[in-house]
This record gives C-alpha cells, structure tokens and sequence, in this order.
C-alpha cells in the first residue's frame, strides 16, 4: 500500500513538473500568460444557450476555466466553465492557425482561457463554439480532482472552497442562491421603509445575546476589547435617537463550539420598528419568509432533509408553557415554585444547575423535549423572564415576556422580543444577569451603562427581531451543515 502511494506521489510530482516547464516554455518565448492583464467578455455559457436562436452565426467571447479538451489531430474539442456553467468550443487547426492550434493542444485542465468565435449547433446538436482565436489567460500549476469522481472529502472542500466551487457545480448554485436570499431580504425590508445601518464590531461590552465573547486588545488605546456577540444595543440606540425603522446584516462572533448548527462566527440580522410589538415582529417575519421562498426558489414549499416545509400556510403559533405541556404533559402555569420545578425535573430526568430558577428550568423541558418536534413552522411564544433580559414583561404574567422563536426543521430561525423600554427594569435585568455571571454563568450579559443612558432617554414602544441568515440559507438551499453555506467556514489549523 505504501509503496503503491510513493508511486501515485512521483507520478502527480511529475505532471506538477512538466505543467511548470510548460509555463517556463511560454515565457521564454514571450507568450507568458500572467502578462495578460484583461479579456474582453461578451457572453456567458448560459446566456449563449438560452438565447441559441438569436446568436447563431454570431461571433461572442466567452472567458472560463479548461474542464476537458479532446485532441483529435488537426480538430480539437474543449469545454470551457464560466459562472454559469459550461460550453463546448470547436478549436481547428485551419481555424486559429497552425502555431496557436499547437499552443492550444498543450494546454492542460485547469488552466484559464478566452475564446472568440462563431457560435453553432454540432452534428450532435450541442450548442458550441466555433473557435476563431484562443488566449490562454492563465496557466494552472496544479492537478484539479478527477472529474468523475470528484471533490468529495469534505474537510478538502471546506478548506480548498475554490477547487470545490470548480468541481461541484451544485456548490457554486448554493452561494449563488445565498446572495440572492440576501438580496431579496434587502428589497422586502427597504420596501417596508426599514433604514440598513451598520454599527461598531469591536466593543467594550459585548452584550444582547446569552454567549461568551472573543477578546483582543485595541494598542491605540491600550483597552481590552470585544468582538460583538449581536448587533442589539446599537440598533436599539438609534430607535432611541429617532429612526423608526432599521436593520444591520452583519458578522458576529461568539466563542463557542463548532457543530452542524454552529460556527463562531457567522451572519446575523437584526431589525427593529418603533410601535410596533412582537405581534408585529411575528407577521413581519412570516410574510419575509413567504417572500424570500417565493422570489429565491419559485415556491413557498420548500424540501429539507426528504421532508416538505409549508412556507405558504399561516405559521402556528404557540406559548412555550402549551408546547411543553403538550409534549410533556406537565403544566408550568401550575409548578408554584423553583423548587417544586426541580422536583419535576428529577422525576423526568431533566437536568438542571444549581442556580436555575422555574422559568430556567421551563426553557430546558422545552429543548429537551419540544424542539424535536417542531419540523413546520412554528412559532413559541411567551418565555420566562429569566431567560430574556432584554424583554418587556407580559402585564398580565409578568413571570413571562412578550418574546418568540421561530422554529423550523427543528431549529431556531429568529428570535425577537417586544423590547424592554423602561430602563428601571432594565438596570435590575442587568444585576440579575451579573449575579448569574458571579455564579458561574460564562453567557450572562454585563450592565451597559451607556445603553442604560440611552433608555432614560426615551426608546418608544419597540418590536425587534434576530435572524440566523445562515439557518435560512440551509434551509432554502437544502444543506444539512451550516459549513455547507459558509464559503470559508472555521477550520482547525493545519500544520
């Protein structure tokens, strides 16, 4: 075995030598490709397909990677991919003339080329290119994968995202469809008169999410920063200082592990509308999700996993105290305490921390035996305060808050609140959560004074809402890991 790998190795080393000699050759005789500095593009492989009835006969250039070529004495055939796909082109001797056709037949896959010429339907009828002038543009020192069997080992194609992106064309299509989701996210927000705002990445206090923050130092200023864990308390200033309407799309960054659902760092959404509550936040939502689906992928249905999502029906709506008594049949309305609570986590087998309370303990029956469940959208409402510092109270339950989740495929999407604006209450929410952070909690959020100043000022009855754009990714593009939709995903480092 191990001979037989020092023998593939000897083999690859040789034809990584030979495409160098063939660079080496071209520079010695003026012809170096890296000289090139444009290429005038007038058509895209798709596009001269589509529009096969009005092009034909007509002379177009397309510009693209070399994915086969077929040599074939004085004719050749090559296949040429682009952002859109592929095309075949024709390259005759008779056409290019004798010294580019023998320039053309040394080229290997891989490389990069322009072709000019004549478009036409083969015997065959495939739609090619009648090859008048061929430029090589660049020359490709290594071996792409084989190409019937492909790009296969994820941890490659996770690190190497340009060699996958070449051979998986279905992984070009997933970024592609990315870009779009978040461009038709854009268009319905701008369309609701809501303001794209950006706001600082590097913080003294990473707070409005339950995460632990990266840390770095500013030498400017010699202060230990953060990198931010949301985009909440910024935004929620600019409601304060009168902009009724606004979103951020942005990256944030939470020192967590890396899972199927997870990479530290990755994009968030978050908008916020004045006087409006998270009723508001919940039909917003809906009819954005409605919206995206149907521009994006042409159907408000859409398939993940073998299983078909509705994104068309009025989304169900539930308190977390109903969902977990319908899975559970315990009712939280009727546990009088935090010690009657941890009795009956005892007896489910739910474990729990010393430091939690009732409402902690709700949330930990709800992901242990609620959130398997929730395959169509679902909405959970109304979740304990001690699990939502930021939150207005429910005046009439006021153990509970005015929040949701979204949950589809049995994952959160979004997570909004009808914000808390007394900043009274607030203060107390941020010694609540300091106290949790003495007793262990590495995720509390700290006091923010300034966001505090902010509230005293006046922040107006507000709606405002997180989305997890990577989740909608998955779910709209079919990808079962969250490193499917992340061009450059975390990796460990390799030596």
């Amino acid at each position: 075995m191990g001979e037989a790998r020092n023998a593939q190795e000897q083999d690859i080393n040789q034809l990584l030598k030979v495409r160098r000699e063939k660079l080496a050759a071209l520079q010695e005789n003026g012809k170096d490709p890296f000289q090139i500095t444009k290429y005038d593009v007038t058509h895209h492989s798709l596009e001269i397909k589509d529009s096969f009835d009005s092009l034909e006969g007509q002379v177009v250039s397309i510009a693209g990677r070399v994915m086969s070529k077929r040599v074939m004495g004085k004719a050749s055939f090559c296949n040429v991919q682009d952002i859109q796909g592929n095309i075949q082109s024709y390259v005759a001797r008779d056409s290019i003339g004798e010294e580019a056709y023998a320039d053309f037949k040394k080229y290997d896959v891989g490389d990069i080329a322009g072709i000019r010429g004549e478009v036409f339907k083969t015997k065959t009828g495939e739609i090619s290119i009648h090859a008048s002038e061929v430029t090589l543009l660049s020359k490709s020192l290594q071996i792409l994968p084989e190409k019937y069997h492909g790009l296969v080992n994820t941890d490659i194609r996770y690190r190497q995202r340009y060699t996958d992106l070449i051979m998986n064309e279905e992984v070009k299509d997933t970024f592609v469809k990315r870009s779009k989701i978040i461009s038709s996210i854009r268009r319905y927000l701008d369309g609701q008169g809501f303001l794209e705002v950006e706001t600082p990445m590097l913080v003294s206090n990473a707070g409005g999410a339950a995460a632990r923050p990266f840390e770095t130092h500013y030498n400017a200023l010699d202060e230990d920063v953060k990198l931010r864990i949301s985009l909440e308390l910024y935004l929620k200033r600019l409601i304060v200082g009168g902009m009724e309407r606004v979103y951020e799309i942005g990256r944030v960054f939470r020192n967590e592990g890396l899972d199927t659902r997870h990479n530290p760092e990755f994009t968030l959404m978050e908008l916020y509308q004045a006087y409006t509550d998270y009723n508001g936040m919940m039909d917003l939502t809906e009819n954005m999700f409605r919206h995206v689906a149907q521009e994006v992928c042409g159907t408000t249905t859409v398939t993940y996993g073998g299983v078909e999502v509705d994104l068309g029906s009025p989304f169900k709506r539930v308190t977390m105290i109903d969902a977990v008594k319908e899975y559970t049949g315990v009712d939280f309305d009727l546990v009088k305490d935090t010690e009657e609570a941890k009795r009956i986590a005892d007896e489910k087998g739910v474990h729990y921390e010393a430091r939690h309370k009732k409402g902690d303990i709700l949330n930990l029956f709800f992901e242990e035996f609620v959130e398997e469940h929730l395959v169509q959208p679902t909405f959970v409402m109304d979740h304990p305060v001690e699990i939502s510092p930021l939150t207005k109270r429910k005046p009439d339950k006021p153990d509970y808050v005015e929040r949701f989740e979204l949950f589809i495929t049995c994952r959160e999407m979004c997570n909004a609140y009808s914000e808390l604006n007394d900043p009274i209450d607030q203060r107390a929410r941020f010694a609540a959560q300091e106290e949790a952070f003495a007793a262990g909690d590495e995720e509390a959020n700290h006091t923010d004074e300034d966001f505090l100043n902010a509230l005293e000022i006046g922040m107006p009855p507000t709606g405002g809402i997180g989305y997890g754009i990577d989740r909608l990714v998955m779910l709209l593009t079919d990808s079962p890991a969250i490193r499917d939709v992340l061009l450059f995903p975390t990796m460990r480092t390799v030596d």
